[in-house]
């Protein structure tokens, strides 16, 4: 086996821990004679993964009993839509925080269903800054409070979180879900998609406080209704069963390491490497995004040319390291260090990028 650094954004590198236990349960499930994901979705060995799933999710970060924990197909952009949806009256009013490519998607959406206020814009610092969150209000009359917490192309990140009283904190963590601890209760809803720290492509995941539930409307229709899932336990039909099973996996994997403690630590420790690395550079890389709200999840940079990143991403693969090239919409590089990137993974870019720079 020739285990690779990925570094890509997403599907990404899963932990090899959890790989290898579902290899070894893929063709017969516990000696049921067939594989999970060929088994009814209402069988009980699927119950169990489905209801472990969602109780690692309680556990790592110690939800109150008053949230609710979904599995919906979809990934986070059929979230765009839903939240609005469920949230919002139509023709009503919310507030977003316009912070890069993520969110910008999620206002389309949401000025679809009603009106939005934009308690911020970066447009102006073309996405590489984010505002004191203590400078945030949301307006009166508002639904709800939408921001992302990562952008994963642009490389920002929320350090902190604005404080929006009775209205809703709403918060797209694709990218950097399960990453850190955090105090739930200031959200009143949090979605996901799996596919960067919690598991395979395929899976939204959705915390809603349960009172905000009394706000899906019978003018919805079944699926796009949370109140919907709710009440069936996200088994209101099938499941992404194979996402829900990796899912599963994957979080045990996190909880042994000892949960979002472990992989807060692991985080900093990647991204200080490789930012430490474009320190050392004298200027070789550099990052466009303000130093107090850089990604420790999406870590964005820039060589002197383009020629010398296009070689930088073909050398790096020759040497065991792929998915270096930033998003066509930004160009540079673009090293995603997520949950399941070893540190062993950022400490070879970072070797491998003094190297390149001492030799350009």
């Amino acid at each position: 086996m020739n285990r690779i650094f990925n570094f890509s954004a997403g599907p990404c590198t899963l932990p090899v821990p959890a790989l290898q236990s579902a290899a070894g349960e893929f063709l017969e499930y516990k000696g049921k004679g067939m594989s999970l994901i060929e088994m009814s979705h209402r069988s009980k060995e699927y119950d169990a993964v489905h209801r472990e799933a969602a109780d690692l999710v309680r556990r790592l970060y110690e939800l109150p009993d008053s949230y609710k924990v979904l599995f919906l197909g979809g990934g986070a952009s059929l979230q765009f839509s839903m939240v609005p949806m469920n949230l919002m009256e139509p023709g009503g009013r919310c507030d977003l925080a316009l912070t890069g490519a993520w969110s910008k998607k999620a206002l389309a959406d949401a000025r679809k269903i009603g009106t939005v206020n934009l308690a911020y814009d970066g447009t102006d610092e073309n996405f590489m800054d984010l505002p004191d969150p203590a400078t945030l209000r949301p307006g009166a009359g508002s639904a709800y409070f939408h921001l992302t917490s990562n952008e994963t192309i642009g490389g920002v990140q929320w350090q902190r979180f604005p404080a929006t009283g009775s209205v809703p904190l709403v918060c797209d963590m694709s990218s950097d879900f399960v990453s850190r601890p955090l105090d739930v209760s200031q959200f009143g809803l949090i979605y996901a998609g799996a596919q960067k720290n919690a598991g395979p492509a395929g899976a939204a995941i959705v915390i809603i406080r349960e009172d905000l539930l009394e706000r899906s409307g019978d003018h919805l229709t079944s699926y796009l209704n949370y109140a919907t899932h709710a009440a069936k336990d996200s088994m209101y039909n099938t499941p992404p069963v194979f996402a829900v099973y990796m899912i599963m996996k994957t979080l045990q994997w996190l909880e042994g390491l000892g949960g979002l403690e472990a992989a807060e630590r692991m985080a900093k420790e990647r991204s200080g490497l490789i930012y430490g690395a474009m320190a050392k550079s004298a200027g070789f890389y550099s990052c466009p995004v303000k130093e107090h709200c850089r990604s420790v999840m999406n870590v964005v940079f820039r060589l002197p040319d383009e020629e010398l990143e296009k070689k930088f991403v073909a050398e790096a693969l020759e040497n065991g390291m792929s998915g270096l090239k930033g998003h066509r919409s930004v160009g540079g590089c673009r090293a995603s260090i997520y949950n399941a990137m070893p540190v062993a993974g950022a400490r070879t870019l970072a070797e491998f990028m003094n190297d390149f720079a001492s030799r350009n």
